[in-house]
């Protein structure tokens, strides 16, 4: 994420991609989580990543890593959200009970009750079989979920893990590519939506239609990529005029700008049937102030800003 702060108050955000293929320690992950949480309980973290780590010795992923990889992969996305010590280390163990000889017990004794339940939760969730065909019936699978976490942070761990699994889906067969892209696209991102959480809502996506829909997913990347550059000076000169503007009229926001996620530009042009030279709105900024009043204000000064470029 780069991060440049102008006076009054006013944060302009740039999004950058995420890297599927990044190495992650567990000193990322613990350095990460003291940012947000200065006293974390990093031994607690780090016990849960040894025991982990030996549990695991021996398996490995269809990419042929270490499955240590994984976990380590998952908590790392829950850092990147914010989450609290405790769900990072149950992230680190949610797969010891269900691929390992350790038991549910074993994990309350040594890490306690709280932990317990968590992984507990999400080793549950994991043995539901989605059988959906309808939308209705997603939404039924949704509602089960929801129902069945009794704490939300166990939602929260599912997502990081089926997000991680997407960005490796490559390494497993076609079938099972589709099998889980569909499961995905019904069912998770629209969790992620439902707890607010875009940017996992739109990687899903993302990846999904990487997935279900090969050709065009790779053919809009193209025509996209040919823009790339184009759209970047975009946002960020929309960016910074704004921000001044903001400055002038005394108003306290955070900005942020984005490149228009590829399903959303998908469903857009199956919606209205066009083709990618027909859609326009490829970018978008979002601009968050403190009330309505404020809110107002914005829109404002944005309007005279198109004004004044007529």
């Amino acid at each position: 994420m780069m991060e440049q702060k102008g006076q009054n108050n006013v944060n302009i955000y740039i999004p950058e991609v995420a890297s599927a293929t990044a190495e992650v320690t567990i000193d990322d992950v613990i350095n990460a989580v003291v940012k947000y949480q200065p006293h974390a309980d990093v031994k607690l973290i780090r016990k849960a990543y040894d025991l982990a780590n030996a549990a695991h010795a021996g398996q490995k992923r269809a990419s042929g890593e270490d499955y240590i990889i994984h976990p380590l992969c998952v908590a790392k996305i829950l850092t990147e959200l914010q989450i609290d010590a405790t769900t990072i280390t149950a992230a680190l163990l949610h797969d010891v009970v269900e691929d390992t000889t350790y038991s549910q017990s074993q994990m309350e004794d040594i890490f306690g009750p709280e932990v317990a339940m968590l992984i507990d939760g999400v080793t549950k969730l994991g043995k539901i079989k989605y059988q959906s065909k309808v939308e209705q019936q997603s939404e039924n699978y949704r509602k089960l979920f929801l129902a069945m976490a009794k704490d939300i942070r166990v939602i929260m761990i599912k997502l990081a893990d089926r997000l991680h699994n997407m960005r490796t889906l490559k390494f497993v067969k076609e079938e099972k590519q589709k099998r889980i892209a569909k499961e995905t696209i019904e069912v998770y991102a629209p969790l992620a939506n439902r707890l607010g959480i875009s940017n996992i809502k739109w990687e899903l996506e993302d990846l999904c239609l990487r997935y279900l829909e090969p050709e065009f997913y790779y053919d809009l990347v193209e025509k996209v990529k040919q823009k790339r550059q184009e759209r970047q000076r975009f946002i960020e000169d929309s960016i910074l005029q704004i921000h001044t503007k903001l400055i002038r009229s005394g108003i306290k926001a955070e900005i942020s700008g984005r490149a228009k996620h590829f399903y959303s530009i998908y469903r857009k042009m199956k919606r209205d049937n066009k083709d990618i030279s027909e859609i326009y709105d490829l970018s978008a900024v979002r601009v968050l102030v403190h009330n309505v009043k404020d809110c107002y204000a914005v829109l404002g000064v944005i309007r005279s800003e198109e004004h004044t470029s007529e």
